[in-house]
């Protein structure tokens, strides 16, 4: 008896009239040979930062042995191949991240993608948790603290519910052995902005009083929220709807019960960003099966390089990644 795989479900009974369908964001149609180009995908990891996924991606191929392939294609999004690993850069909030995942989703159903997991990285303002922890979300709450996706469409509210596989997200969290810091399971609330929205008192605009602030943020913290950023309530309901599991692993970068704004150093941001990559990297490979040695070296995120080597991987912010190692023999093969 053949084993039962997870197939992608797209709920849009349109596309099937479509004659050719063209991702426009990401550069790519349906009509070409999308499985050549992608092979056999089992993990997308997306995040908002460009630096941050090329990082994450170098990353991963020196952890692997598998080459990060740039398939970029559009100056959208980046979209980077390392074995059976995409990573994507998605922007900011749900407007730019609902894109991607609308054609990321669609183009994994073309290349009759099985059994794969979507896990959204990034950061976010804690809830009583230390920075440089790391939050694994196991519920996904709008706004109004409802756990809801809602989204205007031809002039009327649609709510879909935020579902999140609970299995998945223990097991990202049993992947980590670093003891400097926490990695944590808790809930998620995901915001249309960054300032008001967020109960922050720092922007342009803000009409409530630091009471009332503090009111709600302790409010958040007695329904099991952990942290706060701009993009999980899209991506829970979403994937559901289209029978593919996904996680979100945040890093945060304050506590809000102590502050609005984001004080740490700039070697403490850098540090902070490279745990959930650590993170998702021993997930990855555990589920490859690419233990041993290879797993031990995943806390290095960066070795070694020469001079000319840096001065190619250089990210435009000045950071270095790792250039990628000969590709090895797919996992598939």
């Amino acid at each position: 008896m053949s084993e039962i795989k997870d197939t992608i479900t797209i709920p849009n009974i349109h596309l099937k009239s479509l004659p050719d369908d063209f991702l426009y964001h990401l550069g790519y149609s349906s009509s070409d040979n999308l499985t050549e180009i992608f092979g056999d995908v089992k993990f997308v990891v997306i995040g908002g930062s460009v630096n941050r996924m090329k990082s994450f991606a170098h990353y991963l191929s020196s952890v692997t042995g598998d080459e990060a392939i740039d398939l970029t294609k559009t100056d959208r999004y980046i979209i980077y191949r390392i074995g059976q690993t995409l990573s994507l850069s998605h922007g900011i909030g749900i407007p730019s991240m609902s894109i991607l995942l609308h054609e990321v989703i669609k183009l994994l159903s073309y290349i009759k993608a099985t059994d794969t997991v979507i896990i959204r990285m990034g950061t976010s303002g804690g809830i009583d948790v230390p920075p440089g922890s790391l939050v694994i979300t196991d519920r996904s709450y709008n706004a109004y603290l409802e756990e809801k996706q809602e989204l205007a469409v031809l002039g009327r509210r649609v709510i879909r519910p935020t579902k999140l596989d609970s299995e998945l997200a223990r097991q990202i969290r049993a992947s980590n052995t670093d003891t400097e810091y926490e990695a944590i399971l808790g809930g998620t609330m995901s915001t249309d902005d960054f300032y008001e929205g967020q109960a922050r008192a720092d922007g342009v605009l803000c009409e409530f009083s630091e009471s009332e602030k503090f009111d709600f943020l302790r409010r958040l913290k007695e329904l099991g929220i952990r942290n706060i950023e701009m993009e999980c309530t899209f991506l829970a309901a979403t994937a559901s709807l289209c029978n593919l599991r996904c996680a979100c692993v945040c890093v945060t970068l304050l506590d809000r019960l102590k502050g609005d704004q984001v004080l740490i150093s700039p070697s403490e941001y850098k540090e902070f960003n490279e745990r959930p990559q650590r993170l998702i990297a021993r997930f990855i490979c555990q589920k490859l099966e690419l233990v041993g040695e290879k797993l031990h070296k995943v806390p290095e995120m960066l070795g070694e390089t020469t001079e000319t080597e840096k001065r190619k991987c250089a990210d435009k912010d000045g950071s270095i990644s790792r250039p990628s190692k000969r590709r090895r023999e797919d996992v598939t093969s």
